[in-house]
């Protein structure tokens, strides 16, 4: 007797045979010696990198990493929070990188903001302030009052180096999916605000070994995870930036001691945001001259 049973739908591998996106994890001092290369081509300047995203997405933790690997030594400085679902960013901070010695430093420097939440978090203004220079270094965060003008931390004399450069938003991989609505409708505000000033735009992924086991085991599978390809492309449906401008990324956070995989990634994200930030800059200086002729 011969039995029908229905055709299972045949789930995805976990791992694609050939990763879709390349990457040399035997070759981290060549992104670490573009990085120590970089000198912006308009003299005196300052690439100003400002970082957004959700609460608790890793924000801090990513400008720890990069201070880490670019400085040689495990860093604290950007405080990050383990315990509350609230934003642990209180103030508008500079985070400056040392560079060979204390006083000397790279030519570009972080930001980190509150963070976006459903119902707090940084009101989008202050977002769309710091984005033209208007916020000055210690300014605290209202969730109930956007700053504005005659404030002590209004910066109402602005000069290039004040302005943002490139906008990165960071978002945890394992909770992509669950991203609320009021927090995607905040970030495709932001991203909004940015395009209309012209400045280029990153997301950078975190936490992506709580994403997927097959991380977890082995981080250079970042590129054939099948469900961080499905989540990165998600992200990139939900608020609009393009899969080549989306970089994985696995902070530090346990560790005491460095690991070579983790450095490629951070330093590969870290490259490419540089030279979008670089070419931001360039590109404005080129409209200025152009306009004075």
């Amino acid at each position: 007797m011969r039995a029908f049973f229905a055709k299972q739908p045949q789930l995805p591998p976990p791992l694609l045979d050939a990763p879709w996106r390349e990457i040399n994890w035997n070759d981290k001092q060549s992104a670490l010696q573009h990085v120590n290369d970089y000198e912006p081509y308009i003299e005196d300047r300052q690439l100003r990198i400002l970082l957004y995203g959700p609460a608790g997405a890793g924000k801090s933790s990513f400008i720890n990493s990069v201070k880490s690997v670019l400085e040689g030594r495990m860093s604290t400085l950007a405080l990050v929070d383990n315990i509350s679902h609230d934003s642990f960013t209180k103030e508008y901070t500079t985070y400056k990188v040392k560079k060979e010695n204390p006083s000397n430093f790279y030519p570009f420097v972080f930001n980190d903001i509150m963070g976006i939440t459903q119902n707090k978090g940084i009101v989008v203004d202050d977002v769309k302030l710091a984005l033209m220079g208007r916020v000055k270094d210690d300014y605290v965060f209202n969730p109930e009052h956007k700053l504005s003008e005659g404030d002590q931390y209004y910066n109402t004399t602005v000069n290039p180096n004040d302005k943002v450069h490139v906008l990165v938003c960071v978002i945890p991989a394992d909770t992509v999916s669950q991203m609320r609505e009021e927090v995607t409708k905040k970030t495709l505000e932001i991203r909004r605000a940015a395009s209309d000033l012209g400045i280029p735009q990153v997301a950078i992924i975190t936490k992506i070994d709580k994403a997927c086991p097959e991380i977890k085991k082995d981080l250079k599978n970042v590129y054939k995870s099948v469900y961080l390809k499905e989540m990165m492309e998600q992200l990139s449906v939900n608020v609009g930036i393009p899969i080549n401008c989306i970089f994985p990324v696995r902070n530090y956070f346990e560790e005491i001691d460095f690991n070579d995989d983790v450095d490629s990634l951070t330093l590969r994200a870290l490259r490419h945001i540089i030279d979008f930030g670089e070419d931001f800059m360039n590109h404005k200086m080129s409209q200025s001259e152009g306009s004075h002729k």
